[in-house]
């Protein structure tokens, strides 16, 4: 229960997910009172019922090819199968550690810590448990919910994310809606796991968020795992019964499969908590902020997938950081969107930051860029690992990187380096003059590097 001596908080926030921790835990870090109110589990979708479990399925599924494919390295291995039981107990041990020491950090933090629906009854003032909270700042972050289509009910056979990372059996077949993100990734997982898979997307190509030379670079790699995948097509509808689940297609197609994963994003968790009520301005559910994370009401500030963007928990964790020192006083550098490293961890995983080889045409004019891919045969360590892919580095004529896109097995770890070089603005001469360790996956940046400066080694210029 919140101080019944009627303490006004400096700061309260609704939402225990990456944004609202991530304030909370840097808004008391600078001295401030904080109270913070969750109707759920504290670590919200990203540690429950998002990255952290679809990332442990993932690893579970490349296990299963490891031992499916030993044969290729000279090791006698052989899948014997998937036990899903122990799959979900490996995936939820690792969801529960980070849950307990994410608890004792809120705990050691003295914030007072409130379980119940929340609901902003006044600019200042969010109900809870039949209590009123008040705060000097109050911060939304109450994050985001698996969305579905107009007239398609979500129930039995027709499930989202958050059932599919509770299934207890290998489903034979699976029709994904949804190319994205969260699509390829499902799709990648029960791929290796055995099941038969069909992606349906709208748009003309899978990851369509992605420069376009890492989606045609993924839709080879799916078609050379076996996954079915059919993009520019649009879903016209859903029944199911015994036998399975019935999808058609504008196209006049129907597939059948045992489910049907609806993937078709994440809406913001905004319906009923009281937000237009105190004027905060909402568009299609998202809250309207500033570049300051400000709504222009109050001391009303947003955070995470409830802000228009990008929908990442990194994403709303350095804003939850950037509320609380707004509000400290601190006067931090505002956040730059293409700035945010994306990762999508499929196999091969997709990894990219900064623009587009199209939007830096958009920006630098359509001969004020220039390109260079670099391919991992080129490199050792992606030989050692079997994969393929590139590297591709977008520049602004005769300027710094604007852009690094990759695709490839474990690519998601070089985009920390990839996110330096956009950030910080480097030339590619500069990055070319740094020392990549040999044999490693991160030498291909370098390499990348090289051959833009103009001092390809391993690369055709």
């Amino acid at each position: 229960m919140a101080d019944p001596n009627g303490t006004v908080y400096d700061i309260v926030v609704l939402g225990g997910g990456s944004g609202g921790y991530a304030t909370a835990l840097r808004g008391a870090q600078l001295g401030m009172n904080v109270a913070l109110i969750e109707s759920g589990k504290l670590g919200g979708t990203c540690l429950h019922s998002g990255c952290i479990p679809t990332k442990a399925l993932l690893h579970a599924a490349e296990l299963a090819d490891n031992a499916r494919d030993g044969h290729h390295f000279g090791v006698n291995t052989e899948l014997h199968g998937i036990d899903m039981a122990g799959v979900n107990a490996y995936k939820d041990s690792v969801v529960g550690g980070l849950y307990k020491g994410l608890q004792g950090l809120v705990k050691s933090r003295n914030i007072t810590l409130i379980e119940g629906r929340g609901h902003l009854v006044a600019t200042d003032t969010i109900e809870v448990n039949g209590q009123n909270v008040q705060g000097r700042n109050v911060v939304l972050a109450s994050g985001s919910y698996a969305r579905s289509l107009p007239g398609l009910e979500i129930g039995g056979r027709i499930i989202t994310s958050d059932e599919a990372l509770q299934l207890d059996y290998v489903p034979k077949s699976v029709v994904v809606l949804g190319g994205g993100v969260i699509g390829v990734e499902f799709a990648s997982v029960w791929t290796s796991f055995g099941t038969s898979v069909t992606i349906v997307e709208a748009l003309p190509h899978l990851v369509p968020n992605e420069d376009e030379s890492l989606s045609k670079a993924l839709e080879r790699a799916f078609r050379k795992r076996g996954i079915g995948f059919k993009v520019g097509v649009r879903f016209a509808g859903a029944t199911q019964d015994d036998n399975g689940v019935h999808v058609s297609l504008e196209s006049g197609e129907t597939i059948d499969a045992e489910l049907l994963l609806v993937a078709v994003g994440r809406g913001p968790s905004t319906n009923g908590l009281g937000y237009e009520d105190q004027g905060v301005t909402l568009d299609r559910g998202f809250v309207i902020t500033n570049d300051r994370l400000h709504t222009g009401v109050a001391n009303i500030y947003a955070v995470g997938d409830i802000v228009p963007g990008l929908q990442l928990a990194h994403r709303g964790f350095q804003q939850g950081i950037f509320v609380a020192e707004e509000i400290a006083g601190l006067k931090p550098a505002t956040i730059i969107e293409s700035g945010i490293p994306r990762v999508t961890y499929c196999d091969p995983e997709v990894a990219s930051v900064g623009l587009t080889e199209v939007k830096a045409r958009e920006v630098y004019g359509a001969d004020g860029v220039d390109v260079v891919e670099y391919n991992l045969g080129g490199n050792g360590k992606s030989k050692i690992l079997d994969t393929t892919g590139f590297v591709k580095l977008v520049r602004a004529k005769n300027g710094p990187v604007v852009g690094v896109h990759m695709i490839g097995a474990r690519v998601g770890e070089l985009i920390g380096e990839g996110q330096l070089i956009v950030n910080w603005e480097a030339h590619p001469e500069d990055v070319a003059a740094l020392v990549h360790a040999h044999p490693t996956q991160n030498e291909a940046l370098g390499e990348a590097h090289l051959a833009l400066a103009g001092k390809p080694l391993h690369a055709h210029n």
